[in-house]
């Protein structure tokens, strides 16, 4: 009973329907929402637009929270197919953030369209007046399209360079000035013999990857506006290889890390030369990664520093620079709050070095932590340097002590399992350092880790009991709101006020005591839930209760309760989250504004300016600032990558 529509009305829908490429947008944040766009390109040159939702809070119980996804409009981009998109926000002044849109159609066109940020975020219909053109940087042409890459430009973060791969295999670039609206050919380079299928910037803009179906990845360097090529393989020790070509057939498509020390390209591989008893893997391609951070990429740190290449090693002086160089840029790129904490490229390089110069590794961390740390000098010896870390956390940024703290555990301290480690810091701390059952080495970067936590530790519970004291003049509010953070656990915090009253700050001990002197003293002993025994305070990792077995002869039983990393509090027997990084759990889900602190400073104004958003934010560790995960039970096989 449907209406029947014309043959030209259904090859429309059909086309508008062919979905061939899609692309997310980065996180537009409003005071009222955070949302994400995808757009998706089809056959009929439209680019229809999603909008995805953030959730207000995030739980690892059984329910699952729903996701708000909305249409929102279509694009009218092309004539022909889209074939590629790209997404690219400008961030240059916190007041007018700008999104970039930038296409390619199968008809060789490449337009560039900046959109209305806030429109995007809280319109309820996306037109073409959403977003403006601001330039068609290609216009048709016989040669369509294959692939795009965009990135800011590292020296200026007003300006895009954009790299558009086209089928005929030849890539052009382009820079362009969003801010005049200026836009530049820097050149066109013919460097493959079939269609270019990846193309991705490394190291802000300096560095260029491009692969094509005729199985070649090369490399270039941005170097006076023009490009020259350099090997793909920089290999960072002696032991490093390649795996040879002869099998692979074409190449898919190629994706740098987010520390920009590795490439990663996909391959498919070649069935005539394959062996007749893989055939079953003949519909599977293969990844292959490719050390990059050895490269030579013009890097400018605050100041040359000499790092300490003393030890023997298959690689030059020069490589050692190079790499530590690249390796510190990577981790100052983290400073970005927006940016997720996902070092796994920047600690299996360490890693592996650590191995064959595990005093080149310290030496080059000691050189991070003397540049990019607030108050921390390059002309001091590295023995004062890392004196000074464990006194002087005070005024160091909440972000840089979580890459710190990853640092310490997943590289200094590798050999040791998390748990271990905790227990040894803690033990550290009593005894002032006097931890004799230690290498010197790994109590020293044990210390270093304790005072570092501990300083995590002081801001969650002061920002806990400033948030306990300010809330008191919000109206209306409920515990517990969606969307909305509350303090809880504070009489273990008062607890734990007490037993570290030699360490704390007394700027924290004051603003407990406030707030103290205004409620009626909680108490900070609960229930096991096992056996409901009381379970005192004792230390903010772990609780044992005082339940003793029934009979005569029988020996103490004392339950050993985990206790939530964000409240203090002991765990319930329900689903927790798991750091994999330092093993704690938690039950509750810190306040976003811990992780944006600059210092320890807890003014009435921050406070207030604070709370006014200080949600849930994503389940991120307090102490490592990576994403939770659900805690899985032991027996099961683990979650983490191999």
């Amino acid at each position: 009973m449907l209406p029947v529509i014309s043959a030209d009305q259904y090859a429309t829908r059909s086309a508008v329907l062919s979905s061939i490429v899609v692309s997310w947008s980065p996180l537009l944040h409003d005071i009222h929402a955070t949302v994400s766009l995808l757009a998706v390109g089809g056959k009929s040159g439209k680019i229809s637009l999603w909008r995805f939702y953030a959730p207000d809070c995030y739980t690892i119980e059984g329910g699952k929270i729903p996701s708000a996804v909305k249409f929102v409009g279509f694009l009218e981009a092309h004539n022909s197919w889209v074939t590629t998109i790209s997404w690219l926000s400008f961030s240059v002044n916190s007041s007018n953030p700008q999104i970039l849109l930038v296409t390619g159609s199968s008809d060789g066109s490449v337009k560039v369209w900046l959109g209305d940020y806030h429109k995007l975020i809280k319109s309820t219909e996306v037109d073409q007046n959403v977003f403006i053109l601001l330039k068609e940087v290609i216009t048709v042409n016989v040669v369509p399209v294959s692939v795009l890459s965009v990135t800011v430009h590292v020296q200026c973060s007003s300006k895009m360079l954009s790299a558009i791969g086209k089928g005929s295999g030849s890539f052009e670039i382009w820079l362009c000035d969003i801010s005049s609206k200026e836009f530049n050919k820097l050149g066109s380079y013919d460097a493959h013999d079939y269609i270019v299928t990846g193309l991705a910037w490394a190291f802000g803009g300096r560095c260029l990857y491009s692969c094509s179906q005729d199985n070649l990845v090369r490399s270039w360097i941005l170097r006076d506006r023009c490009l020259d090529e350099v090997p793909v393989h920089m290999p960072h020790n002696n032991n490093s290889s390649s795996a040879s070509d002869d099998v692979y057939d074409s190449c898919l498509g190629a994706a740098v890390s987010p520390g920009n020390l590795v490439v990663a390209t996909v391959h498919c591989f070649d069935v005539e030369k394959l062996n007749r008893m893989y055939e079953g893997r003949v519909l599977r391609a293969a990844i292959e990664y490719h050390w990059i951070g050895g490269l030579h990429v013009d890097i400018c740190l605050n100041r040359p520093v000499p790092f300490y290449t003393e030890e023997l090693s298959g690689l030059a002086e020069k490589d050692l620079t190079n790499w530590g160089s690249n390796i510190i840029w990577s981790l100052n790129q983290y400073q970005c709050l927006d940016r997720p904490l996902v070092l796994l490229d920047i600690i299996l390089a360490l890693l592996d070095f650590k191995v064959s110069m595990p005093r080149y590794v310290e030496h080059l961390l000691i050189k991070w932590i003397s540049l990019s740390f607030p108050g921390f000098h390059t002309d001091l010896p590295n023995e004062k340097t890392l004196l000074q870390v464990s006194s002087s956390l005070s005024g160091v940024p909440s972000r840089m002590l979580h890459l710190l703290n990853i640092i310490c555990r997943r590289v200094m301290l590798a050999q040791l399992d998390a748990d271990e480690i905790t227990r040894i810091s803690s033990e550290v701390q009593n005894t002032k350092g006097e931890c004799c059952s230690m290498d010197e080495q790994v109590t020293k970067w044990i210390a270093i880790l304790g005072s570092s936590e501990r300083e995590l530790r002081e801001r969650l519970v002061g920002f806990s009991f400033c948030a306990s004291q300010t809330s008191k003049s919000r109206p209306g509010a409920t515990p517990f709101q969606t969307g909305h953070w509350y303090p809880v656990g504070l009489a273990q915090m008062e607890q734990w006020i007490a037993l570290n009253n030699d360490h704390v700050r007394g700027e924290l001990k004051s603003i407990a005591s406030e707030v103290t002197n205004e409620k009626s003293r909680c108490s900070a002993v609960e229930s096991c839930s096992y056996c409901s025994a009381s379970v005192p305070f004792e230390s903010p990792e772990f609780g044992l209760c005082q339940g003793k077995t029934s009979g005569s002869g029988s020996n103490d039983k004392r339950h050993k309760l985990s206790r939530c990393a964000v409240s203090m509090q002991v765990c319930p027997s329900i689903p927790l989250w798991f750091c994999v990084c330092c093993h704690r759990v938690a039950f509750r889900l810190a306040p976003d504004p811990l992780f944006r602190m600059s210092s320890s400073q807890f003014d009435s104004d921050f406070v207030t300016k604070s709370l006014s958003r200080a949600v849930s934010s994503k389940p991120l560790c307090p102490y490592c600032g990576i994403l939770l995960q659900r805690r899985q039970p032991d027996f099961l096989v683990s979650p983490l990558p191999v």
